[in-house]
């Protein structure tokens, strides 16, 4: 499941409008590729981002280029800058590439206009820091012309070179985050974030890629595993960059906006998982404690207990409850794909059978509550033992107050769930 908040906070900057990026025309030296007339198909596209990168940049190209020329594959070279000041888009033009001007800051912004503007049947995409070798590139087009919509580097099989990758990178965040990625999406890739992937033009338009920045690398993998498209790994080497002024990424900022990215686009790991676990606790703890006080060593757990127990209970079902509204939101947008288990879920557990489990926890917490008035009226209405009283009236009230939220969230699900058509004005 994916990250709403984050696609509703870049659904409008994926307009053309406010981002779209404007063509150079190419001009070429004369040891230039040839390339492809208007008649015969590009079948490959190399699209590298572009931020300041004059130093390395023309390293990528002549790489890229060889490529080409040695493979015999008929192609493009496509830099996507993103506003350089040091002459980028000139080493570009000179040595043949296509420069498209993305006025959009953010890595994933560059490669989403870079990407629309190419015109192969195939894309590969590589950082143009020099940390990716262009010149071997056939492992990916072998594996797309087989058929791969996505095919991505794993540069733990091909090699780390001494400096290429810093220690937090190489040993915490790229293992840590892609094994939450396979664990959340069960995405069958072991480098989440390796720069240098190649898919096809068709499953990159099925994706529909929202993000901007640095996340823009995990939500590919997430979409291409949401999407059911064929993916698979080649070995990729990765070689310390030749620059030298920093890298643009921010190893714990950049992490963070990755996990970030994957928790809000997993309702069930943000959510339903972690409610279901505080309902489970909640509940145990408060059947536990219901007929009398109960001791751990010298601690004794009584009615303070249980009233922390139920609130525990609100809470878990609250926050699966807002997992499943996520999720119907998700699919009614188009977000995602239903799935034929969700199509299950969402025919079993209907608005009516909100409103029927919502009249039974309703039910049971007026029973408990009718209970608790009629012990009250045998002392007279005079004052209770708040030890005993209390055992029957926080559950009770716990259930009274589960039943509104079930019908509240049952007819909001329902709203969310209803297919909607856009009417044009001219109909």
């Amino acid at each position: 499941m994916r990250g709403l908040d984050a696609l509703a906070s870049t659904n409008e900057t994926s307009k053309p409008e406010r981002g779209a990026p404007a063509s150079r025309s190419d001009a070429r030296l004369p040891d230039a590729p040839r390339s492809p007339t208007n008649e015969e198909a590009i079948e490959l596209t190399i699209v590298m981002p572009c931020l300041d990168e004059a130093e390395t940049l023309a390293a990528c190209l002549h790489k890229a280029r060889r490529f080409l020329e040695q493979s015999g594959i008929a192609g493009e070279l496509i830099v996507a800058d993103n506003g350089s000041s040091d002459g980028s888009q000139s080493i570009a033009t000179e040595l043949g590439a296509r420069v498209v001007d993305v006025h959009m800051r953010g890595y994933g912004a560059a490669l989403y206009y870079g990407t629309r503007a190419a015109r192969g049947r195939y894309v590969v995409m590589g950082d143009s820091d020099d940390s990716y070798d262009f010149s071997v590139l056939q492992p990916f087009v072998d594996k797309l012309r087989e058929g791969y919509d996505l095919v991505m580097g794993n540069r733990f099989r091909g090699g780390i070179k001494p400096g290429a990758m810093p220690w937090k990178n190489r040993y915490l965040g790229n293992p840590v985050l892609s094994t939450i990625g396979k664990m959340f999406f069960r995405a069958p890739v072991d480098d989440f974030h390796c720069g240098l992937r190649g898919f096809s033009k068709a499953a990159f338009e099925n994706m529909d890629l929202r993000t901007t920045g640095m996340e823009y690398a995990s939500e590919m993998v997430i979409k291409a595993t949401l999407g059911g498209m064929r993916m698979c790994e080649v070995p990729t080497t990765l070689s310390p960059d030749g620059r030298s002024r920093p890298p643009h990424l921010r190893p714990w900022r950049d992490g963070w906006r990755h996990l970030r990215f994957m928790l809000v686009y997993s309702p069930r790991w943000l959510f339903v998982y972690p409610g279901l676990l505080l309902m489970l606790a909640g509940l145990l703890l408060a059947q536990w404690i219901a007929t009398g006080p109960r001791y751990i060593g010298n601690v004794g757990l009584d009615v303070n207990t249980l009233v922390y127990a139920c609130m525990t209970v609100l809470v878990g079902f609250q926050c699966t409850a807002f997992g499943a509204l996520s999720s119907v939101f998700a699919v009614q947008q188009g977000l995602v794909p239903a799935t034929p288990r969700f199509n299950k879920l969402f025919s079993v557990f209907n608005l009516e059978l909100g409103i029927i489990l919502s009249a039974l926890l309703l039910a049971v917490g007026l029973m408990g509550s009718v209970a608790a008035f009629y012990n009250w009226q045998l002392v007279g209405f005079g004052p209770l033992d708040a030890r005993v009283s209390l055992r029957i009236v926080i559950p009770s009230a716990t259930a009274i107050a589960l039943s509104i939220q079930m019908l509240c969230n049952s007819f909001f699900a329902s709203v969310l769930g209803l297919s909607v058509r856009t009417f044009h004005s001219n109909e």
